[in-house]
């Protein structure tokens, strides 16, 4: 396959490059990489890993593994975020297929297969499938459970599944090098959501980003609570800065954990108020704000017993807290984003750091 051709070259001569931007993340890139060299994928590969500076044992972890295959590549990424390790392991490969692999991920052996064959079957330039999220301990098991039910990341393809077709965004991403290169690669100034806005840009340039429900790659969600809650505030912070950045491209479903966020703050604030005045013996119809944070409470225990039943009594009780600080971490950050916070801690990290932007926002 070419730069120009979307049929008939064949799939086991496509060169494909694996990047991977890696920090502190030694727990999980062995199994990552490893995913890597037990593809069936015919053609040659290449892997390249940017590995930001991490303190618990990542870094010699990978070069161990350099040093085991001649494939591998090790990249440093000062940095440290995701864009600016994608962007750093893309420029430093050379094939003409760029596959983004995640430090948590788990790409199943007939993945890049799979993802050459549809590529060349569409004319995509960006092919990517389902996020199949996989705990290993209660905890774990019951944020793979928020992640794959339409209650916990509102139902969307790439965390539920769908039909095969175009799409806004995928998980991770099969790229054609030379649109990706064309539009900007990776906006190093956005540091969640930078998949969705990169494949905004592809469809500005009148690319296809196409969906497919044959690429299912297993994910290892956080370990711990507080872990969570971190990546579920960063993401809606992001979420936020994008939504209000390009206002015209969001979909309804984003704003749904803010104004919940919002609409029991509200109660919980107004409800309060009414019990202050039912103490003092004051008319107390201000105890109806505690109607939104009861029924938020009750539908947080109906999901428990409808979608957490099948894995456990101590998955569910995890699930009762782990639904909740995904709302409310999400939502939370999504209003602090929207109100351009996330933008002014990025601008005010590269002033200290003296960092720059690679990719670009149209």
């Amino acid at each position: 396959m070419t730069e120009s051709t979307s049929t008939g070259a064949s799939a086991e001569l496509v060169g494909v490059s694996y990047v991977m931007p890696v920090l502190n993340d030694v727990t999980h890139v062995r199994a990552a990489v490893d995913s890597l060299l037990r593809q069936d994928y015919p053609g040659p590969f290449e892997v390249a890993i940017a590995v930001g500076p991490s303190i618990d044992g990542t870094n010699e972890l990978v070069e161990e593994l350099s040093r085991a295959d001649s494939r591998i590549r090790v990249l440093s990424n000062p940095v440290g975020s995701t864009p600016a390790g994608l962007n750093i392991a893309i420029s430093a490969t050379r094939y003409p297929v760029v596959i983004r692999v995640d430090a948590h991920s788990v790409l199943p052996s007939d993945y890049a297969r799979i993802a050459v064959e549809t590529m060349q079957r569409t004319g995509a330039d960006n092919v990517g499938g389902i996020m199949d999220a996989q705990g290993t301990t209660p905890f774990e098991r019951a944020v793979a459970r928020a992640y794959g039910s339409r209650v916990g990341l509102g139902g969307t393809p790439l965390h539920v599944g769908g039909a095969e077709g175009p799409a806004d965004t995928v998980y991770l991403g099969v790229f054609r090098r030379g649109p990706l290169e064309r539009v900007g690669m990776f906006d190093e100034r956005i540091k969640r959501g930078q998949d969705w806005e990169l494949n905004r840009r592809i469809r500005l340039a009148g690319g296809v980003v196409w969906f497919t429900p044959q690429l299912k790659v297993t994910y290892r969600p956080r370990p711990s609570f507080g872990a969570l809650a971190r990546q579920f505030f960063s993401t809606g912070l992001w979420r936020g800065e994008l939504t209000r950045r390009f206002p015209s491209a969001n979909n309804l479903r984003y704003f749904a954990p803010p104004v919940m966020v919002v609409g029991v703050g509200i109660g919980v604030l107004v409800g309060l108020i009414g019990l202050v005045q039912a103490v003092v013996g004051a008319p107390s119809f201000l105890l109806l704000g505690w109607v939104a944070p009861v029924v938020y409470l009750l539908l947080v225990i109906a999901a428990t017993l409808l979608v957490a039943r099948r894995d456990g009594i101590r998955s569910q009780l995890w699930f009762l807290v782990v639904l909740p600080c995904i709302h409310f971490c999400w939502g939370v950050g999504f209003v602090l984003g929207f109100l351009s916070l996330a933008s002014n801690i990025s601008a005010l990290k590269n002033e200290r750091t003296g960092g720059t932007s690679v990719g670009r926002v149209d």
